[in-house]
């Protein structure tokens, strides 16, 4: 990266010169920079609504990008050390599925952990491509899924050597990351391209003592959630191409499902965030890390819960660990994560990430505060002084491992009926069901209800988790291949 480069924000000064030029406006959005809609303005800001405009001349088109979002697309790239970059303004899951549809074809095999976001078996479905899925290991104690283990991998390849990419998460929702360079090295020696998903891995290209990012490891296609440890505003992300990647194919694709109206709050915020993180990203994140590292001491010394950290790195499973993370476990208190979540937001005014059988996710990045770490960990230590109670009884595990029957596109598409929830052992899934967050699928489309399953979704819904995915809203019946 050219730190020299990185002064600019081409976007951003594009919408700072057209707000100068004081055009008269003939053309959509209807509210015409706030005019048509003062309660709007009122509620969001003249600015705002000032460059919440259409794409013009001066302004470029996403679509068809050949100006300033061209250079800032440009700056992007050589901010993450990427061939490419394409702007994104539908989250990271238009991301995950413009890169799995860039990879994969109607019957190709993907090699990738079940542990995805929903967005990538939604990719599946799209597409009908075929998931070769690895069930990952799962730490006894906190009861997480780690990552992709390079024997189970090696073993997957081997057995479907015609499969045309592997997907690895880097990192996982709670800051595990697999052996990527070793999976990259393997899967290229095969003829597969990699994808990764790096939703939660923005700071990994700029902060020191990272893991390692999927560019730097050589990895094929990374979908990055700038919107999440990157500071741009929710939706917007980005998707980076490694050399030998054909990006008009990959604009091809994008194209196919990305809106034709993209909103220039989120490519600016992009342009302007890149901006930070290339400029500030590693004093940024040396802070964040400093501050998760603060509170998972604090925490620890509470007693009862245990805020994890590199201390789990066995060298495969858990090849790294990301620091900025601060997961803890909760089960010591007698209290499942998404319980202690409940209580933080309900009784303290405090929102973390999330929380589910056994552990709660407190998200740490560039706008967080000492002062707001001393809050949460003096709740923390309330909670467990007043709530504490006998774990007796309670789940552990976050995974269940499903049993696959038919390929997602097969299930989501077939002719399905309803049934109660409680009597659809043995039947197959036509319907996902999600706690959210984190985003993965308890139960997928093509996958078969059993017993153990039914129990850990009844009991994530009775100690709070928010299930979505299914047509039925309550969960009392659920969509089942006919």
């Amino acid at each position: 990266m050219n730190p020299n480069l990185h002064q600019r924000a081409p976007v951003a000064e594009a919408l700072a010169e057209f707000k100068q030029n004081r055009v008269v406006p003939f053309d959509v959005p209807g509210h015409k920079r706030g005019k048509g809609n003062r309660e709007l303005t009122a509620f969001l800001g003249e600015a705002c609504m000032a460059v919440d405009v259409n794409s013009m001349k001066p302004l470029d088109n996403l679509c068809h990008p050949v100006s300033v979002i061209k250079e800032a697309q440009e700056l992007a790239a050589d901010a993450f050390g990427a061939a490419h970059a394409f702007f994104m303004v539908g989250g990271t899951t238009s991301s995950v599925q413009a890169m799995i549809l860039a990879s994969c074809r109607a019957g190709d095999k993907i090699i990738l952990p079940r542990n995805v976001h929903r967005s990538v078996i939604n990719a599946l479905v799209l597409c009908g491509a075929v998931p070769i899925y690895i069930n990952p290991h799962t730490q006894p104690e906190l009861g997480i899924s780690l990552g992709m283990s390079l024997e189970d991998v090696e073993r997957s390849i081997n057995e479907h050597p015609d499969a045309v990419a592997i997907l690895v998460n880097n990192p996982t929702y709670y800051g595990i990351c697999s052996n990527l360079p070793a999976i990259v090295k393997l899967a290229h020696s095969r003829g597969m391209l990699v994808l990764t998903d790096e939703a939660h891995g923005t700071h990994f290209y700029f902060g020191e003592g990272m893991p390692i990012s999927g560019m730097a490891a050589g990895a094929d296609i990374s979908a990055i959630s700038m919107h999440k440890s990157g500071g741009s505003l929710t939706q917007s992300s980005l998707l980076l191409l490694n050399k030998g990647v054909d990006a008009d194919y990959v604009r091809q694709i994008i194209n196919l499902t990305q809106t034709t109206s993209g909103s220039y709050l989120l490519i600016s915020s992009l342009d302007l965030s890149r901006k930070n993180l290339a400029l500030n990203g590693r004093e940024i994140f040396k802070t964040v890390t400093n501050m998760a590292e603060y509170a998972r001491g604090e925490i620890n010394r509470i007693g009862d819960y245990y805020a994890f950290s590199k201390e789990l790195v066995n060298g495969d499973t858990i090849f790294d660990f990301d620091r900025t993370k601060l997961s803890v476990f909760t089960l010591d208190i007698g209290l499942a994560g998404i319980e202690v979540y409940d209580i933080l937001r309900d009784e303290y005014d405090i929102q973390i990430e999330f929380g589910d059988i056994a552990n709660i996710l407190a998200y740490l990045s560039i706008g967080d505060t000492r002062r707001g770490i001393e809050r949460l960990v003096g709740a923390l230590s309330e909670i467990r002084r007043i709530y504490k109670k006998s774990k007796k009884g309670m789940l552990s595990q976050e995974y269940v491992t499903p049993a696959v029957v038919t390929t997602p596109r097969d299930a989501f598409y077939s002719p399905a009926e309803t049934v109660p929830l409680k009597s659809s052992v043995g039947r197959v899934s036509a319907e996902f069901v999600t706690a959210y967050p984190p985003g993965i699928p308890l139960l997928a489309p093509g996958e078969q209800l059993t017993p153990e399953i039914i129990e850990h979704i009844e009991y994530s819904m009775e100690r709070g988790s928010y299930m979505t995915g299914t047509k039925d809203l309550t969960l009392k019946t659920i969509q089942v291949i006919k």
